[in-house]
């Protein structure tokens, strides 16, 4: 099962491009994030057509998240389903073919102290809860995928002292990111990238891309009975880069795409 997840910045903006990508790549399952459309107006035809049911989770202008599957999704939920008054599309989850997959777009998180920061590290302890409801680690076949907006370590980062102590590196935020892994979950692309140096976005802001100034950011962390099943992990670069054939520009994320047996 080849499962990527992609953060689109915007399906309207990148509506040529998923298309052709999911033709051209064609996994099992793609999980996306910050859709910026509501569930109405995400191009479920178009995908459709190409062979992929989808799970919406929508939202005007910001956010969103989905999940689209080659093999009918079954269990589907929406959002952190606790009592919490959250109007922002950040997670959907579907069984697919035995896998509990969660789609989850983290917050970002602004500056460091701002309410948007304190709002990121509850988020992420919701998230925590969540799982901790919903699933047995040893038991389950459960992947938490999407953009974490966290870059778990330093050899995650290009240039680590210009990002230092920010909100996708400080320490209280990878902690946060540990105690979510620590549910029972693994990162089933560092094995395959143990040296690091390997970044899913760019910055659009000073030619990030270009000047291969990234951080890896997007993730796959799955429960034990999964990750043993990984067996490789890509990030689709060509996908970040601009394009003559489609008049659309990249999204400053790239594809992230992990193998299960």
């Amino acid at each position: 099962m080849r499962v990527a997840t992609w953060n689109i910045n915007s399906v309207k903006a990148r509506h040529e491009r998923l298309l052709g990508w999911l033709e051209r790549c064609r996994p099992d399952v793609l999980c996306l994030q910050e859709l910026k459309v509501v569930d109405e107006a995400f191009p479920s035809l178009a995908v459709k057509a190409l062979g992929y049911d989808a799970v919406v989770h929508g939202q005007k202008t910001y956010n969103g998240v989905a999940i689209l599957s080659r093999t009918p999704p079954e269990d589907v939920h929406v959002g952190l389903g606790d009592d919490v008054d959250d109007p922002q599309a950040r997670l959907v989850s579907a069984r697919v073919s035995g896998v509990h997959i969660v789609s989850a777009y983290f917050p970002n998180g602004g500056e460091v102290g701002s309410d948007k920061y304190a709002y990121k590290l509850r988020w992420m302890q919701r998230l925590r809860d969540y799982l901790d409801r919903r699933f047995d680690a040893r038991r389950d076949q459960v992947l938490l995928t999407g953009d974490f907006n966290v870059a778990p370590e330093d050899d995650d980062v290009a240039r680590p002292d210009a990002w230092a102590n920010g909100v996708l590196t400080h320490p209280e935020v990878r902690d946060a990111l540990e105690h979510v892994r620590a549910f029972g979950l693994q990162d089933t692309f560092r094995p395959f990238h143990p040296r690091g140096g390997v970044y899913t976005w760019w910055d659009y802001r000073g030619r990030g891309f270009e000047r291969g100034d990234g951080l890896r950011i997007d993730h796959h962390y799955a429960t034990p009975a999964l990750a043993a099943r990984a067996i490789g992990a890509t990030v689709d670069r060509r996908e970040r880069a601009p394009s003559e054939d489609i008049n659309e520009g990249p999204s400053d994320h790239a594809p992230v795409i992990v193998e299960y047996e």
